[in-house]
């Protein structure tokens, strides 16, 4: 299984449309844009699973760099997740 990151995307692509553009190109496990937790509107990009390493990179190929509603997608390998420790906001050092 590839994980996939897909940036530059329209504000107007959802869940499904990012699903319904990886899929021509094998079996999407899943698909999701990022949303801002406040506002709810899309950051412009998401990440996409893909069952077969092979689809993936045909996926990469075909899509990296191409148009999309006036932006252009990037589509590479995700990078693994850092944990990054959590700023409260608060600083101890001045109280």
């Amino acid at each position: 299984m590839t994980k996939l990151f897909v940036g530059g995307l329209p504000y107007s692509v959802d869940n499904n449309k990012l699903q319904e553009m990886f899929a021509a190109f094998g079996q999407v496990v899943s698909a999701a844009v990022i949303f801002d937790k406040f506002t709810n509107q899309s950051k412009g990009f998401g990440f996409v699973e893909m069952a077969d390493d092979g689809a993936a990179q045909q996926a990469i190929k075909a899509l990296d760099g191409t148009d999309c509603d006036g932006r252009k997608l990037g589509v590479s390998v995700a990078k693994p997740r850092e944990d990054k420790p959590r700023d409260s906001g608060f600083d101890r050092k001045r109280y």
